[in-house]
């Protein structure tokens, strides 16, 4: 069977189904029902951890919590990306709201037959069966921003590609800003078991919203000759089929790799220079930068290159991450997170925004479901590595006459002068990375490919081809 790859995506080239009249509304309807959703389960993620260490003051456990979250996402990245190449958008999204529903009732029903004190042993089943529920259902929702990234394409025609994509950011941030305060209000005031309930409300308000929706989409089309295996792994021969696209996912892991380190040392590095009301009223501060560069995207776009955009704006990044610590300035630390925060929507929008163009859309759920594979996997390394070396080598360095004699002309004296270093270190690692990236081969290549009228990848037929051999 010969494979079209690119050239059949449904918004790129002539000859393709045009996008429905009312796309741009039922995007919308799709967007917020997805911010709400993703704000429901960040809300209980967070709220059982804050729970959890409030009654426990155990950070092992929190620390667990968190790091299995986000290396389950990493795992079931490529299966959510099938499962949304191989339905349809609104049955995937109706799917995922059931199951986080279900999971969120059976947290409740634990929460109300078994006493308090035994789910707060952590030594005990009950407490691991209990955060285990919640933290399937926060894990299958995660499979609507898969969804969510594929219904731009579907929706919006592919000139407005990256200003729904601002969007998305814009929601996000939003999400982002909201849940860590109303999190910690509602287990301060309310407790886990209102909690529970407000969640298990938000979830199936948004599964009955969604009902109402339409999502204007044929049957995904059946690629013959694919079997489970081939049609898994599909994502990533794709990847390497398109030039560049590998490139460009490897660097927005390493990205997130090192943007990473930023959020594991940034609530310290906080806490160490200002009293924690304020250091909490100034990140929220801060975190605004995230609406503003998400609106910023909607309104204007990323140009004609949004891979060079995203490098450069790294690039950016960097400098900032290695000059708003450079000396202990609370003014400039909650201005420079603002402006960094600003240019996260613009990076990942351009991430999108390519995959979405140069992938046949019929694929581009394994393709971004690889990428969250690889990307969302860079942050347990970061809590796993930076955090060990910060704590145990860099900070009791510059603390130390030595360090304060090599290295305090640089970056000052204080507490938190370690912190500062790495910071320092990352960035500049940032700018050096993203400036290289620009004149490499792939980035040419890419960046032809997306600026073709109706990109194409040759390579892709050949190599997804090879996928089908029997021995699979």
């Amino acid at each position: 069977m010969r494979d079209e790859g690119p050239t059949n995506h449904p918004l790129a080239g002539s000859g393709n189904p045009e996008v429905p009249p009312q796309g741009q509304r039922s995007f919308m309807h799709i967007l917020v029902n997805t911010a709400v959703a993703n704000l429901t389960t960040s809300y209980l993620w967070f709220a059982l951890t804050f729970w959890v260490y409030l009654e426990t003051e155990n950070v092992m456990a929190t620390g667990i919590i968190g790091g299995a979250f986000m290396l389950l996402i990493s795992l079931f990245s490529m299966v959510f990306g099938t499962i949304v190449d191989n339905h349809r958008k609104k049955s995937v999204f109706v799917f995922s709201a059931l199951i986080t529903a279900v999971a969120f009732s059976l947290a409740g029903l634990i929460y109300l037959v078994l006493p308090t004190e035994d789910i707060l042993d952590i030594g005990g089943w009950q407490f691991w069966i209990f955060c285990l529920v919640i933290l399937f259902g926060a894990i299958v929702e995660q499979m609507r921003g898969i969804a969510l990234s594929t219904t731009v394409t579907l929706l919006i025609p592919v000139e407005r590609h990256a200003n729904a994509n601002g969007l998305v950011g814009t929601v996000q941030g939003i999400a982002f800003i909201v849940t860590s305060v109303f999190s910690g209000l509602s287990i301060g005031l309310l407790g886990m078991g209102w909690t529970l309930a407000i969640a298990i409300m938000l979830v199936v308000i948004t599964m009955l919203h969604l009902l109402g929706i339409s999502i204007p989409e044929e049957e995904p089309e059946k690629e013959e000759g694919r079997t489970k295996t081939s049609d898994l792994r599909l994502g990533f021969t794709t990847v390497m089929a398109i030039p560049g696209l590998f490139a460009l996912i490897i660097f927005s892991m390493f990205n997130n790799f090192i943007g990473g380190t930023y959020m594991a040392l940034m609530d310290p590095y906080g806490l160490t220079i200002m009293p924690v009301e304020a250091w909490g009223i100034a990140f929220g501060l801060a975190s605004t930068g995230f609406i503003v560069g998400g609106l910023a995207i909607a309104k204007f776009g990323l140009g004609a290159n949004p891979i060079r955009t995203m490098l450069l704006l790294v690039a950016v990044m960097g400098f900032l991450g290695a000059i708003f610590t450079i000396r202990e300035w609370t003014w400039l630390y909650v201005l420079g997170i603002w402006f960094y925060m600003m240019l996260i929507p613009a990076v990942e929008a351009s991430e999108q925004t390519v995959i979405q163009k140069v992938v046949a859309f019929r694929r581009q759920g394994r393709v971004f479901g690889f990428a969250q594979m690889l990307e969302a996997a860079a942050a347990p390394i970061t809590a796993f590595l930076i955090a060990p070396i910060a704590q145990y080598l860099v900070i009791p360095f510059m603390r130390s006459p030595e360090g304060d004699a090599q290295f305090g002309w640089l970056v000052g004296q204080g507490e938190a002068r370690g912190i500062a270093l790495i910071f320092l270190a990352g960035g500049l690692i940032m700018i050096v990375v993203a400036l290289l990236a620009m004149g490499t081969g792939q980035y040419r290549k890419l960046s032809a490919i997306f600026q073709a009228e109706s990109p194409a990848a040759p390579e892709e037929a050949s190599l997804a081809n090879k996928s089908e051999d029997p021995s699979d």
